[in-house]
């Protein structure tokens, strides 16, 4: 499959457009991929284009503002600054953890739609989770002794506030290239966490959360499809237990909404509209923007993103889709054909970090689309998250200038 890697109708649209709204995915895409998230660094330059693009961009990411292991620790230690970034609003603006954690540049930060219990229960995840970590490496690693195991609990439990998650890659490193233990340890780590959805359930909160794997294959009637390793794609990295509702797609009509009520002072959705309060299915949400969203209100949406998978399934005639950015930029990509609207779709090629992924550089688009795919990509940034760095340093430049001539 061809794909296009010519930039020059984006930099005119970014030159040229009257109201442009930028949402981007940050691991992956201005982030390289890294197997322990607690070393992953920014550009310092990239900080700062970020905030001349001032409220036309919004970051949209299934990671976490704040926290040891949030996107705010890694711009204080880029900045080796933790007042600066408050003081002069450099922290990123948008939303975490799947559209349920919202920060202002300052970072100020709200989180609506969330009950104290939901809170309660998850920020006790990581001590359920240990115990069957635990066991899962003896199984595994019969051999491993106490203090590696305490090592790799460490690494792999990410005690994140509102998506706690079970993070693959440490005893990835351990199997090398025994891609078929690898999906050992994925599908006992999917059971795992199956287990907590189940121990919510006990306790009241059936209807609370979902497991979101990263990458996965789309959805079936259980829930997200497990990516399992190959030779070729060492497949999911990370299931998160997230919010029941929390979805990029979902967040972009909170953004749409922040975005719009900044602009005009009235909020399309409501004021205090949140993840909870959205439509459920992309055509219900399309048909919840046209009711309370006119034209020359929306503003040319540029979407970028990473993680979007496509497998040829096993009978050969159909594909299985998925991946943690597809639903937010299809979302994007559709509100475009309905208002009639240049939206543009970005792809960065993500398999230049430490986690292994196909690269359209080797592949083409095999693993992550294909021919029958309603998904496409305007412009492909194939040397990875450097190039697309390059590129919004340069836009935002661009930017900045027009809307300050």
């Amino acid at each position: 499959m061809q794909f296009n890697t010519d930039r020059k109708n984006l930099d005119d649209i970014v030159s040229n457009a009257k109201s442009i709204l930028l949402i981007q995915d940050i691991d992956g895409v201005c982030i390289p991929l890294v197997k322990d998230p607690l070393t992953r660094k920014l550009d310092k330059n990239y900080i700062y284009a970020a905030k001349n693009f001032k409220d036309e961009f919004y970051v949209l990411t299934c990671g976490e503002h704040e926290g040891n292991r949030g996107v705010n620790r890694i711009i204080e230690r880029t900045l080796k600054n933790k007042i600066e970034p408050k003081k002069n609003g450099l922290y990123f603006q948008g939303l975490a953890a799947c559209g349920v954690e919202f920060q202002e540049n300052d970072g100020v930060i709200n989180f609506l739609g969330i009950s104290k219990k939901e809170l309660n229960f998850l920020s006790n995840v990581p001590k359920l989770m240990q115990p069957k970590f635990s066991k899962i490496i003896m199984d595994l690693f019969p051999e491993m002794e106490k203090h590696k195991i305490e090592y790799h609990i460490s690494k792999s439990i990410c005690e994140t506030r509102f998506s706690p998650t079970i993070n693959f890659n440490s005893l990835f490193d351990l199997l090398e290239n025994d891609w078929e233990k690898k999906k050992i340890l994925q599908n006992k780590f999917k059971l795992m966490m199956d287990e907590i959805i189940d121990e919510a359930k006990s306790v009241g909160l059936e209807n609370s959360f979902f497991l979101h794997i990263s990458p996965n294959l789309g959805k079936n009637n259980s829930g997200e499809i497990l990516k399992t390793a190959t030779i070729k794609d060492i497949g999911s990295t990370d299931i998160q237990l997230l919010l029941k509702g929390a979805g990029k797609d979902s967040g972009v009509l909170c953004l749409l909404n922040k975005f719009i009520g900044k602009k005009k002072g009235i909020y399309p959705f409501g004021e205090n509209f949140n993840f909870r309060d959205s439509p459920k299915t992309i055509q219900e949400k399309i048909s919840f923007c046209k009711e309370f969203i006119n034209k020359k209100d929306m503003p040319l949406i540029i979407g970028v993103g990473d993680t979007i998978t496509s497998q040829k399934s096993e009978n050969g005639f159909n594909y299985t889709r998925g991946g943690s950015d597809r639903s937010f930029l299809e979302l994007i990509q559709k509100i475009g054909h309905e208002y009639k609207i240049e939206n543009q779709i970005l792809f960065v090629d993500s398999s230049y970090g430490e986690v292994f992924r196909p690269s359209v550089n080797n592949t083409g688009l095999n693993g992550i689309s294909d021919p029958e795919d309603i998904l496409k990509f305007d412009v492909i940034f194939k040397n990875g998250p450097m190039e697309y760095i390059n590129w919004f340093i340069n836009a935002s430049k661009a930017r900045f200038k027009i809307k300050n001539n």
